[in-house]
């Protein structure tokens, strides 16, 4: 690290107990000359401090640190400064494709005459192998060992791969495979809330803060470690030193006050959180807590709210640390020293909140009375749509007419399959066939719309959070005891965040009540909630798909964009884990579970959730007798050590990788191929084809999936080319080193309507008037030499931070994406990868354009553009008339568009490396 140039005087010491350690000091900076810092909100404290340590007037100048003092006044900033984060996280699904990146660069950089080795991580990053587990097995002892077996039958070619990473670089760690959830993990151990560095002979003491390849990261800011998802490229340039270019953010304070009723959960509270941020609206802003509410929150309810930042557009959701930070971290066994640090570290930085303090200075601010919430679900497709407990099965009907398009007579052979079928061919009402119970082969039940198939508890969101874990047990305990038994159609699981989770479960004595209702556990991992839930039994699958039913899954997870859960289930709802088990119960959306019975006790007398739902103080008590401190301390003790089947993985290779040459899961991709040291110029897009017209909200799930890999599909079709056999493809998610799987994964979720094709689902286009699949004829178009566009409504991009909706859109050729609006964290990919991305003006659309795709777009004065300039699109039509369009480049920063001048930050980064 270069020295700081200290232009505000805030280096100074701090003494912990026996140690000293160097930081640089906020009040000392305020005193010389950044007036009122103290009043900044926490978040943007540890912003600051961040500039102040890493100036060099180079990539932060004194002017930047003034910047951050003058947002004061205006609460706003239009000043872009360069951050640096102490570390990076990742998780497999996009920690290889972005190791994979790394060893591509090390072989380019050879080519280019330059040193291997400089292509190395310059900070820590730890990767935690737990996307990868999926639940083919479930409801049995034996479920977890078999689901482990599979997982390194289907991905040992990743985990070879990893191995080799993690012996040929350095600052790189991997946490193997049946451990946690990246998430949980760093909450539970990985995390610091102070972070230190021994450099020239002293300690240097500073905030934690880390980027993440996965867009719940921010649940760590439940104890004020500042970090949120990044693509796997902008990571991979902060991992390799570069500062990652940020404009001074806004913040919205959200104030919180009163205390959760009675038999109210985390999860209903965040859930309120998501819909009232989201009609806030407070996408790239900074979003901080605070108020006495907090005071009433453990910092588990606190990373509930900070895990799903995502969900409700903010890049993070902070909380600063108070007296509770430093009570979880002793609970789970962090060293005492570094307990005693983080306590006089924050209280000398005014980083430190006490419930008197005054309240920071907002751009704005909203505010809820935690009193008010109410027991609620979310779905069924997206996570802001709340829904009341006793209004969840009312509005489910509605949903299933929205998704179904009302009745229809069941003998007419639809013109085309998908749940969009009804409406496009003019239904308008509701028959009774609705809600017929159909056979189901093999099976005594029937199946029926609204008929829960999956019940999970999974996902780091709800399952860091003992509370309602220890509910979830309570739950299954006492509908045991009233003789209450799961719908023998539901397809249970348990999949904690950590190994933690399953010792304090079995000490309490619920694991097997839990058990005792089919949620046994099935792996240690996202399983469900990242589409990893496993094939429904092939008699179920048959039914729905025969019957064209709409079943539902419920799950304490934090996505339910549809096609994301399971390819059979089209209704999605999150909600606690202990409503997880009372809708297993249940077995349907249709029962209203807030006031109808659940079923009946030994004696034929109806049971409701009241009866069998635990107050607060008996999860309270048994929490206190079952979670020790030892627990945290003995799981996490040889953390990096793995199982015996990670530790007899065998590593090859050296300084670069030794490609193997017929893995369809990892291979060399193609970014760097005929790269010279001398970036070529931006050329105009000239006569470009539309590939895709998208309404709003597409999902990063919708451009690049991760689920399951249809055989017809052009991913299905290369891999069964390559001699895979169908049972053997795993998952998108798996293939992400594959350039060649990814590729033809793009735009092809099941779920995904581009509008050039009226009526139909999947990744399809049109092309000279014929249905094509969208690779094929994106690579049609790439033999033409005919560039690509892509028309989308808002929040395009939205979800996870997946690079590979980036990474596959430029591969297919699309050189621009002209939008409403975009996600955050995709606009930046984007840009990453050398896509432009644009947005129309307020009120129009490429609806309001009269563009149906059939349209040829040119954008000219690319090789001049700057940075959020308007620019003019036009638009020839197929009458031959012509259309100007005026735009905005979304390109928002001088460091953003040298990187789209250099071909990507890759590109970027790799000439500097070779070149320093």
């Amino acid at each position: 690290m270069t020295k700081s140039l200290d232009s505000f005087k805030a280096r100074k010491t701090l003494q912990v107990g026996d140690k000293t350690y160097t930081y640089f000091s906020l009040p000392e900076a305020e005193k010389n000359g950044l007036e009122g810092v103290s009043r900044l909100p926490y978040s943007l404290k540890v912003v600051l401090e961040n500039l102040l340590r890493f100036e060099d007037n180079r990539t932060v100048t004194a002017d930047d640190i003034r910047a951050v003092a003058k947002w004061l006044v205006t609460r706003t900033s239009e000043h872009e400064i360069s951050y640096r984060p102490a570390r990076v996280l990742m998780q497999d699904f996009t920690g290889v494709p972005a190791v994979v990146d790394l060893a591509a660069m090390r072989d380019a950089a050879v080519k280019l005459g330059g040193d291997p080795k400089k292509v190395n991580p310059q900070v820590p990053v730890d990767l935690v192998i737990d996307h990868s587990v999926m639940i083919d097995y479930f409801g049995t002892q034996d479920a977890f060992t078999k689901n482990v077996e599979l997982e390194y039958q289907r991905n040992g070619e990743r985990y070879e791969f990893l191995r080799w990473g993690q012996s040929a670089f350095d600052n790189f760690r991997a946490v193997p495979p049946g451990t946690g959830i990246c998430h949980q993990v760093n909450l539970e151990y990985l995390g610091q809330t102070v972070w230190t560095k021994d450099e020239d002979g002293e300690t240097l003491a500073y905030p934690d803060t880390l980027v993440g390849t996965d867009s719940h990261t921010t649940m760590v800011n439940g104890m004020a470690v500042l970090g949120w998802g990044v693509g796997g490229i902008e990571a991979e340039a902060a991992m390799l030193g570069q500062p990652i270019s940020m404009l001074i953010p806004e913040v919205i304070g959200f104030k919180l006050t009163g205390k959760l009723s009675e038999g109210i959960t985390a999860t209903d509270l965040v859930l309120r959180v998501v819909e009232m941020l989201r009609k806030k609206g407070v996408v790239g802003k900074f979003v901080e807590f605070y108020g006495p509410g907090l005071d009433n929150l453990s910092l588990e309810d606190a990373a509930t709210i900070a895990n799903m930042a995502p969900e409700y557009g903010a890049t993070c959701g902070f909380f600063p640390v108070d007296e509770d930070t430093l009570e979880y971290l002793r609970s789970t066994g962090r060293d005492a020293d570094r307990v005693a640090l983080v306590e006089a570290y924050a209280k000398a930085q005014g980083m430190f909140r006490t419930s008197d303090a005054a309240e920071p200075v907002f751009t704005d601010t909203l505010e809820l009375d935690i009193s008010t919430v109410v027991p609620s679900l979310a779905g069924p497709k997206r996570p802001q749509d709340r829904v009341a407990l006793d209004e969840a099965a009312e509005k489910f009907a509605v949903a299933l007419h929205e998704i179904k398009g009302g009745g229809k007579d069941p003998s007419t052979v639809p013109e085309s399959r998908g749940e969009s079928r009804y409406v496009d061919e003019g239904a308008t009402g509701v028959t009774g066939q609705a809600r017929q119970r159909y056979d189901v082969t093999g099976k005594t039940h029937g199946l029926a719309d609204g008929d829960v198939v999956i019940a999970a508890i999974t996902s780091c969101t709800n399952t860091s959070n003992p509370s309602v874990l220890i509910g979830a047990g309570l739950v299954a305990r006492n509908a045991l005891k009233k003789g209450l038994k799961v719908k023998p159609w539901v397809k249970t699981s348990l999949a904690p965040g950590s190994q933690v989770v399953t010792d304090y479960l079995k000490r309490a004595g619920v694991q097997d009540d839990l058990d005792a209702l089919g949620f046994n556990l099935a792996g240690y991992g996202c399983t469900t909630c990242i589409g990893n839930s496993g094939p429904l039994d092939p008699a179920i699958s048959e039914a729905v798909n025969e019957n064209d039913l709409v079943v539902c899954s419920v799950l304490s997870g934090n996505r339910n964009f549809e096609g994301r859960v399971n390819p059979d289930v089209r209704a999605n709802y999150l909600a606690s884990p202990p409503l997880v088990v009372a809708y297993a119960i249940a077995g349907s959306m249709f029962i209203n579970v807030a006031e109808d019975p659940l079923g009946e006790d030994q004696d034929g007398n109806p049971v409701y959730l009241k009866d069998i739902w635990p107050t607060n103080q008996e999860i309270t008590d048994l929490i206190r007798s079952s979670i020790t401190e030892e627990m945290f301390r003995e799981r996490y003790s040889d953390v990096f050590k793995g199982d015996e089947h990670w530790q007899g993985i065998k590593v090859e290779g050296g300084m670069t990788y030794k490609w193997p040459m017929n893995s369809t899961y990892v291979a060399n991709p193609p970014y760097f191929e005929d790269m010279t040291m001398e970036p070529k110029p931006l050329e105009d897009i000239e006569s470009a084809a539309v590939l895709g017209l998208f309404l709003d909200s597409i999902t990063t799930d919708h451009i690049s999936p991760a689920g399951s890999i249809k055989a017809e599909a052009p991913a299905g079709v290369y891999l069964l080319e390559h001699q895979v056999a169908k049972k053997d493809f795993n998952s998108y998610g798996a293939r992400r080193g594959n350039h060649e799987v990814m590729m033809r994964g793009t735009f092809a979720n099941i779920r995904i309507k581009n509008q050039m094709v009226p009526g139909v689902e999947g990744g399809v286009t049109m092309k000279d008037g014929e249905q094509k699949w969208i690779y094929d004829a994106a690579m049609d178009y790439k033999d033409a030499g005919t560039p690509l566009v892509i028309f989308a409504g808002k929040e395009y991009g939205t979800g996870s931070s997946r690079d590979w909706a980036a990474k596959g859109t430029r591969l297919l050729g699309v050189r621009a994406v002209i939008a409403q609006s975009f996600e955050r964290i995709h606009r930046s990919n984007l840009v990453g990868m050398g896509v432009l991305p644009f947005t129309f003006k307020d009120g129009e659309s490429w609806q309001s354009h009269g563009i149906t795709g059939t349209e040829k777009v040119t954008i000219k004065g690319v090789t001049d553009l700057k940075p959020r300039q308007m620019v003019d699109i036009l638009v020839e039509f197929a009458d031959g008339t012509t259309k100007t369009i005026e735009v905005l480049c979304r390109i928002d920063t001088v460091d953003e568009l040298e990187y789209v001048r250099a071909g990507g930050i890759l590109h970027y980064v790799l000439r500097n490396l070779v070149t320093s």
